[in-house]
């Protein structure tokens, strides 16, 4: 089942590249106390993920961060390597969008958001999806029905919820 609206968040452990290489990030420290914009994507570079997804919260960054709003993350079942380069390219880690891999899709599994399209060699994937957490708990949660499109869980529809 699907997490929603209300839900607390599951501990999870994601994964980021920093000087010294991989680092591991709990995410129950990160979002304690904290309100936190967590968007994810079916994987990076992919076509409206890079074209359109990320890019909607590089445009937002700011209206975010006037809104309160202590941190944005963007979450992809790839690695930290992919995720960083992924963050460069577009602008996102230059904004302030802090990338994080679900390496093992573990959290991704573990909120019921998973997916496979193997004809686009996707395996155990991320649906596409924007949530607000507030100190843990889910305030708001948009998911697309289809990974191809990026309408509900853009960073302009989310905004428009807070």
């Amino acid at each position: 089942m699907a997490i929603s609206t209300g839900d607390k968040l599951p501990d999870a452990t994601l994964v980021c590249l920093g000087d010294g290489g991989p680092e591991q990030v709990a995410l129950a420290d990160t979002i304690k106390g904290r309100k936190v914009v967590i968007f994810a994507v079916p994987g990076a570079f992919t076509p409206t993920c890079h074209s359109a997804h990320v890019p909607s919260f590089v445009r937002t960054k700011g209206d975010f961060d006037a809104k309160g709003v202590d941190e944005i993350i963007c979450v992809s079942v790839n690695d930290p390597f992919v995720m960083k380069a992924w963050g460069e390219a577009t602008g996102a880690t230059a904004a302030g969008i802090t990338m994080l891999a679900d390496a093992d899709s573990s959290f991704t599994k573990a909120i019921g958001m998973d997916f496979d399209a193997p004809p686009a060699g996707l395996i155990a994937r991320s649906k596409r999806y924007a949530m607000l957490v507030e100190d843990g708990v889910v305030t708001q949660f948009l998911p697309e029905e289809s990974p191809g499109t990026c309408e509900v869980s853009a960073g302009e529809s989310l905004l428009a919820k807070l």
